[in-house]
């Protein structure tokens, strides 16, 4: 990991986005020194493993390397960065053409035409509680392969709102989309989340 240039302290994002694109190439590290760590741990979240998570924070900084004369300051700096690592990080996955056996979308409630569910075996209140029973370890490799299996709208969306805690406004600006898009994706998201730990509890009781 980088360390922070003590020469840069004062400056801010923007100003630093400035000098490096004036050919200040220690502006440009002190950059990644300030937000490498975030983007790295949302690209594992995103990917699921740290081998693809070095890769996607490489072609980050390196695609904002190329673009930074690009940014105009309409958002923080963080969020167009952001941005561009979630883009990244869907390429990197596409390219490695993953195929689960399982897909995460199984786990979402279903309905009959009345309204009731269709899956009364579930319980989705089983899955909040999943850390009571499960080594919190585990619980985070359970959580890195269901997010793996998720849609990748949905993950990011969930990676970014309940994970990296940003901020609705934030979040939906870094993936482009509405607020109320992003709400739906989220509430999507935390319901096949549920489904899945749910299933993982009961298999342990059984």
């Amino acid at each position: 990991m980088k360390t922070h240039n003590e020469a840069f302290v004062t400056e801010t994002d923007e100003e630093l986005v400035q000098l490096a694109s004036a050919g200040d190439a220690a502006a440009f590290e002190e950059l990644v020194a300030r937000h490498q760590q975030c983007i790295y741990r949302m690209s594992l979240r995103l990917a699921g493993n740290p081998s693809d998570a070095d890769d996607i924070l490489q072609e980050t900084f390196f695609t904002a390397f190329r673009k930074l004369q690009s940014f105009r300051g309409r958002s923080q700096f963080g969020t167009w960065l952001y941005r561009i690592a979630v883009n990244c990080a869907l390429m990197h996955l596409r390219q490695k053409k993953r195929r689960t056996t399982e897909s995460l979308q199984d786990y979402l409630p279903r309905f009959r035409r009345d309204g009731r569910h269709r899956r009364i075996d579930a319980d989705y209140s089983t899955g909040i509680y999943a850390e009571k029973l499960i080594e919190l370890r585990e619980l985070r490799e359970l959580l890195l392969n269901a997010l793996a299996q998720m849609p990748y709208a949905d993950r990011t969306a969930v990676v970014l709102v309940d994970l990296e805690e940003k901020p609705a406004v934030e979040a939906a600006a870094i993936l482009g989309i509405k607020a109320a898009t992003l709400r739906q994706r989220v509430h999507r998201a935390r319901l096949m989340l549920r489904g899945y730990l749910d299933e993982v509890v009961r298999r342990r009781k059984r």
